[in-house]
């Protein structure tokens, strides 16, 4: 099996702490550590050395003006009525959404096929299962969740090592907008 790659935002320090200082209360749910705390822009998959090398060198290419986000209310995913994830919203400034646009165009030119899925932006904060309690008293508690805004002005390249603890994110380069 291949190394795994993905592109993301990182939030700053008191963003990730506004969102640790929510992780608690919910029975069985499984919370993100603050190393894993981002937004992704673009989900990669399973790379070998040679398309890492080729997709480094074209996201050197991706400029954007610098934008601002904000936290704005939680929310969760289901698979077949099922919960399995916990998320933070964010504003969506058309900045954001060009930015992800660009860096799904270099992702094409290293060779990755096209993304499917729609961009959905948000931080992810825990994982559930089917022995999790139900979210929606959590939700409810904390659904008044915003932030002030943040200044977005560069992106990551990480790999993503499955341990057994979960995954690990380790940051491979940084990419400041041109």
């Amino acid at each position: 099996m291949g190394q795994r790659f993905f592109i993301a935002i990182r939030p700053p320090g008191e963003i990730r702490d506004l969102l640790i200082d929510r992780m608690e209360a919910l029975e069985g749910a499984r919370w993100q550590d603050d190393d894993q705390l981002h937004l992704t822009l673009r989900f990669v998959g399973e790379a070998d050395p040679r398309e890492v090398d080729d997709l480094m060198v074209a996201l050197q290419s991706v400029s954007a003006p610098p934008f601002a986000l904000a936290l704005d209310g939680l929310g969760h995913f289901e698979r077949k009525g099922v919960p399995h994830t916990l998320w933070a919203g964010v504003t969506q400034p058309d900045a954001l959404f060009v930015l992800r646009n660009r860096v799904e165009r270099a992702c094409r030119r290293a060779g990755f096929p096209a993304e499917t899925r729609k961009f959905a932006p948000h931080i992810t904060i825990a994982r559930l299962n089917r022995s999790t309690a139900p979210p929606e008293g959590w939700l409810a508690q904390h659904a008044d969740l915003r932030s002030d805004p943040w200044p977005v002005d560069s992106f990551v390249l990480y790999e993503s090592r499955l341990d057994p603890g979960g995954s690990t994110y380790e940051p491979v380069m940084r990419y400041g907008f041109a």
